[in-house]
């Protein structure tokens, strides 16, 4: 590893300044003022972490790509060598006094450098955590489960289970069975597997590690990880930012909750109780998050033409390969940058059948300006055909601000990596553009099929809201200690039901842990990135409309070859991190706004919120518990099930 020009000025600079090797205040800055120097020091630092990183990117990936227990300690060595790294340059990045410096960008890299992150922890404990990590992401993708099996009617005997293979996997099994089986019973026994088999290994775990990421977050100066999170973003109260984005939007999903609610109880019956939460088994997925696997059985005008073109994907001949070259393509489209060849060879776009995987879709940046890829067990589907454009909006971004230094190339806040994507995706998805590239025979203009449209795209985009909203309240309660490790499981189902309206099929007590059946707790990944995604891409797709000189209603828009919105897509990714996010929304809207607005999410929805209003006019939008307040000693619902399931209220603990 390069690391022996900064060690060396590490150790001349924290002998001069006579600094302790742990830190304990937030943006830290010592005494030498030469801003000259700080620049050349800035200078070498982009060259040898660019090295280091390319190094521990690549040990990551093979880590993630084969799940051996040789791959992850590469891994882990190599991150353990990063952090020594890291210390190295927070020993000598804390001996300027960067806050006086002219340059706004010199303070503003300054102002990264000087965060050291986990590697603040004693040498023994940052192995530990590591470790920790490891292991979580570890059991996650390798659990497996029992299929279901059903007795038969006439069995004189029971079905030996010893015959059974155990061998069904999140992705592709657990997710299809979760869409597509209308048993009731089926979908609670894949659940329980689920949650049980994955949650309950990972508790113990993740209650260590939050008391060593707790440490290292108050060695920085956070009063824990959740404060250290939140500070990404740049708002004083940024709680109260999230409270008022969420209370504008929550009319919009408690309407499509109760028409869907609605729906489901007459095709499951009083399991579904009308003026209750709704049981989580049953929204098509395993975590509630997307009812898009709904859609067929609740659609509100079935006899018109689907906008799922899954069958056209397979009858034109579509693989992963050529569903992420055409998504490839709608950036060209834009006059933005195409995929390097590299990245057609190195990129892992299929699960592999030879050996464990993490499945979970991911972009990656290896820090050398060249070496681009992604990694997702693709399937050939519309959904997948999204996350394909998903996925490359973030290696979009990721070229296009390949020119800042190391510390800028990231997302103007963590929601604009995630809304890039998403924003393209909600052009790829428009019955207009499906035509276009021939992938939907007609594109008719029918209120009807505008209704249908919207009501799929609300099942994806407003049903994930609550969820996204919530993962990080819960985690963050947990890190600030407001919520017990005693009383984990029971705060993450009353915040389930408060904002979600979920309940779980089968009851739920402390040995269980099912936020840990959700791939980014284990994977120590921040989740309010995405409902703040969410709400901009939204925005963004709005601004880039009128680029394009888009007329009518702004869910009929696509950009596609629009340069004119492609121009300013760039200008915006270009940035990367080295404005305030607010700047950047500034410098997108040509200075109407600089905050995030729900606004344009409603006007996209508005003809279907009138048309929900006007079927929900015989029941309340909303559900018993809707406007409980988190408290710890309260009592929660859950869903038992015994042969037939009830909804009942009962005290757990």
């Amino acid at each position: 590893m390069r690391r022996f020009l900064l060690l060396a000025m590490a150790l001349c600079y924290a002998s001069a300044r006579n600094i302790t090797s742990t830190p304990n205040t937030r943006y830290i800055q010592g005494n030498n003022t030469d801003e000259k120097e700080a620049l050349n020091f800035l200078l070498a630092y982009d060259r040898e972490a660019s090295a280091m990183c390319n190094n521990v990117m690549n040990t990551q990936w093979d880590f993630n790509t084969n799940i051996t227990e040789s791959s992850k300690q590469r891994m882990l060595e190599t991150q353990l060598e990063y952090a020594k790294f890291q210390k190295d340059v927070w020993a000598t990045a804390t001996t300027f006094k960067w806050k006086t410096f002219r340059d706004p960008s010199i303070r503003r890299q300054f102002k990264v450098l000087s965060v050291l992150g986990r590697a603040a922890l004693p040498e023994e404990k940052l192995k530990e955590i590591q470790q920790l990590l490891a292991d979580m992401r570890d059991i996650y993708s390798r659990n497996r489960v029992c299929p279901y099996v059903k007795q038969p009617k006439n069995a004189s005997l029971p079905i030996r289970m010893e015959s059974v293979k155990c061998n069904l996997a999140l992705d592709p099994d657990l997710t299809r069975i979760m869409a597509k089986s209308k048993d009731d019973n089926e979908l609670t026994y894949m659940w329980q597997q689920w949650h049980d088999e994955t949650g309950r290994p990972l508790r113990s775990k993740f209650m260590r590690y939050v008391e060593l990421s707790n440490e290292a977050a108050r060695l920085n100066g956070f009063k824990d990880t959740g404060d250290q999170w939140r500070a990404s973003y740049d708002i004083e109260d940024f709680n109260s930012e999230l409270d008022e984005l969420w209370m504008g939007l929550r009319p919009l999903y408690q309407q499509l909750h109760a028409y869907v609610r609605r729906r489901l109880h007459h095709q499951h019956g009083k399991i579904v109780p009308l003026d209750g939460p709704i049981p989580a088994h049953l929204l098509g997925n395993m975590w509630a998050q997307s009812w898009s696997n709904l859609y067929d059985t609740t659609v509100p005008f079935p006899n018109k033409n689907s906008m799922d073109v899954t069958l056209s994907l397979k009858r034109q001949g579509y693989d992963p390969v050529r569903m992420f070259q055409l998504a490839d393509q709608f950036f060209v489209s834009l006059g933005m940058k195409s995929v390097p060849d590299s990245f057609w060879t190195a990129s892992m776009l299929e699960k592999p059948l030879d050996r464990e995987v993490v499945c979970h879709a991911s972009a990656w940046d290896f820090c050398n300006g060249r070496d681009f890829r992604i990694k997702q067990c693709t399937e050939v589907t519309m959904e997948d055909l999204t996350t394909a454009h998903h996925e490359l909006g973030h290696i979009q971004y990721y070229m296009q601000y390949v020119n800042q230094p190391l510390a800028f190339r990231e997302g103007a806040n963590p929601g604009f990596h995630e809304a890039i994507g998403d924003v393209v995706a909600l052009s790829v998805s428009t019955p207009k553009h499906m035509q276009k590239i021939g992938l939907l025979d007609k594109a008719a203009d029918d209120p009807e099929v505008d209704i249908n449209y919207l009501y799929s795209m609300a099942l994806d985009k407003i049903a994930f809201l609550p969820f996204g909203f919530l993962l990080d309240q819960w985690r963050w309660k947990v890190f600030s200690g407001e919520i017990p490790f005693d009383q984990m499981n029971k705060a993450w189902w009353e915040l389930r039901l408060r904002y979600q309206g979920v309940a779980p099929p089968v009851n739920r007590s402390e040995h269980d842990f099912d936020a840990g059946a959700k791939y980014h707790v284990p994977a120590n990944t921040p989740y309010i990135r995405y409902f703040v995604s969410f709400v901009l891409q939204f925005q963004l797709h709005k601004v880039l409309c009128e680029a394009s000189g888009h007329v009518g209603p702004l869910h009929k828009c696509d950009i596609y070859q629009s340069r004119e919105a492609g121009k300013l897509l760039a200008e915006l990714l270009k940035l990367g991190s080295s404005k305030p996010w607010p700047d950047a929304i500034r410098i997108l809207t040509r200075g109407r706004t600089s905050r995030m607005d729900p606004g344009a999410i409603m006007e996209y929805f508005q003809p279907l919120m009138e048309w929900l209003q006007k079927q929900n006019t015989e029941e309340k939008a909303g559900w018993r518990g809707m406007n409980s307040g988190i408290t710890i000693k309260t009592t929660w619902v859950a869903v038992v099930l015994s042969f037939v399931i009830t909804l009942v209220f009962s005290r757990l603990w």
